[in-house]
């Protein structure tokens, strides 16, 4: 499969919520409203998808491993579509150790209607692997199914975090620098 291209980043609709069944490697559980300020990459995988396996989970450990002291939040999802009985959340906690994969991963809810789980359908995801790439105002910039080069991503991500945003999530209001003025810019005690 040849790598795909990520398309120009427009500002899309506000990223739903992530309806989920559980965590993996996250205590507590990140919120994407809580994530505001950050640049998130959402990376939808199945452990038994070949492509998730062999480029996308990767791809995403090396852009939470590079970008993450920079401000990325990657969240891993795992959306189970096929092959139920073989990927419960047993059999995924072992896939996570065992690849080593330190960034947060959800456990998609099953849906109630078919095998689509709930987030997968709310971003209308057409498959696995898929990366949803959100500006620090919580908008959907890009979604992708299938392989995307490492440039094309790592050039999104560095456009994302490059753009002015919002505060960083989780600053604390009293450690915050003292207001400027026209006479300057005290540093903070």
């Amino acid at each position: 499969m040849s790598a795909a291209l990520l398309p120009a980043l427009p500002v899309g609709p506000v990223a739903p919520e992530l309806d989920l069944a559980g965590w993996l490697n996250s205590d507590p559980a990140p919120a994407l409203r809580a994530l505001r300020g950050r640049v998130v990459l959402l990376h939808a995988f199945q452990m038994l998808c070949p492509g998730c396996v062999a480029h996308g989970l990767p791809q995403a450990a090396a852009a939470f491993e590079h970008f993450g002291p920079q401000g990325l939040a990657v969240i891993g999802l795992h959306s189970v579509f096929e092959h139920h009985r073989a990927m419960g959340p047993d059999a995924l906690a072992a896939f996570v150790h065992e690849y080593r994969l330190r960034f947060p991963i959800g456990i998609d809810r099953p849906g109630d209607d078919g095998p689509i789980p709930t987030t997968m359908r709310r971003y209308r995801l057409q498959g696995t692997p898929s990366l949803v790439l959100i500006d620090r105002a919580g908008r959907i910039r890009a979604s992708q199914f299938g392989r995307v080069s490492d440039l094309a991503l790592g050039g999104a991500i560095g456009r994302l975090l490059a753009e002015p945003g919002l505060p960083d999530v989780g600053a604390d209001p009293a450690q915050a620098a003292p207001a400027c003025s026209a006479d300057g810019c005290p540093v903070p005690e």
